[in-house]
């Protein structure tokens, strides 16, 4: 069911961590749309989380939430390993989905969220902001009309270190903590949203004490000319960048590629940077596109759609099987 073009849509937020505050922040930013609805298990959170962010209720429990009926849209914040379960809860009371990335843990939890998302005819969206941001879209523009002839090669790396906390959920493996679920998935998905999926996969872990991955190598192959150089840390600070090599130029996206960034463009020895940075995070930008997919009653992104959830979840499934990661 279509909405009215300028109805506001009213968010519920589940799960209140770093997140979510990012989310929230960028809301407010938004013309025709409020934060209805926050619910976490503690209730002083979502309290305080609520007062921050003028959310009209605050509700101590999940189910509290789907069941308020002026809550249009949820947004899923809580660990990886919930996001099957919480994505469930939500569409079987028909609330649309943006569920924080990755989708879910594995395939066919991935599988089985989209098929209740179609049988519900409920809209349903993995957040992957990075896919939305304009200066990603530009460089995806460029490639794909080959301006600079046919792409080569991608070098893209997401790393920081931070000390070992087996409280931490970054670092807890049950929830689907370590480094390639949660910024692994950055360069797979740059990867995979240019190049498409490989022939062949080549990868190489180490991992913390308690098996979660510490860091993630990984080799795609697609033919004798095109590959995709990629890496994940938790235990250094690497560049952070994604380096599209093409035939008559390199295309660069400067640090912290996944965020509102500069990309520079590199040929014949000369440079030109362009600077997309701007005045939020960059969360408004999947939250403006998904606001408007409510609004014309559609219940599949046109961008981020399911198919490349699914195959963004089967690289990585794949992954995980050649380092032998199993949660």
């Amino acid at each position: 069911m279509s909405l009215q073009q300028n109805k506001t849509i009213r968010w519920g937020i589940i799960g209140l961590g770093n997140i979510a505050h990012k989310f929230a922040k960028d809301l407010l930013t938004i013309k025709d749309a409020k934060l209805q609805a926050v619910a976490s298990r503690s209730a002083d959170k979502a309290n305080a989380f609520a007062n921050t962010y003028n959310a009209v209720n605050a509700y101590s429990s999940y189910e509290d939430l789907v069941n308020d009926p002026d809550v249009d849209a949820v947004y899923i914040a809580t660990p990886h390993s919930f996001h099957k379960s919480h994505t469930l809860l939500c569409l079987t009371h028909d609330k649309a989905v943006l569920c924080e990335k990755p989708f879910a843990m594995n395939l066919e939890e991935v599988k089985e969220m989209i098929a209740l998302a179609k049988e519900k005819k409920v809209l349903l969206m993995e957040a992957l902001w990075t896919y939305f941001l304009p200066h990603y879209q530009y460089t995806l523009e460029l490639l794909k009309n080959e301006n600079y002839g046919k792409l080569l090669k991608v070098e893209a790396d997401f790393g920081f270190s931070r000390p070992f906390n087996e409280s931490s959920r970054l670092f807890d493996k049950a929830v689907g903590g370590g480094s390639l679920l949660d910024i692994g998935i950055y360069p797979i998905f740059a990867t995979l949203s240019t190049l498409g999926e490989p022939d062949h996969i080549e990868a190489s872990c180490t991992s913390f004490n308690n098996g979660a991955d510490s860091s993630c190598n990984m080799h795609f192959k697609y033919n004798t000319t095109t590959e995709a150089i990629l890496k994940s840390t938790l235990v250094e600070d690497t560049p952070t960048t994604c380096v599209f090599t093409c035939e008559e130029a390199v295309i660069t996206l400067n640090r912290q590629f996944h965020t509102p960034t500069t990309v520079t463009i590199s040929q014949n020895g000369k440079e030109h940077t362009l600077d997309y940075t701007g005045d939020t995070i960059g969360y408004n930008f999947e939250i403006l596109h998904f606001n408007q997919l409510l609004r014309e009653g559609k219940t599949e992104s046109d961008i981020m759609t399911f198919d490349f959830s699914l195959k963004l979840i089967k690289t990585l499934d794949k992954v995980r099987s050649l380092i032998q990661l199993n949660y």
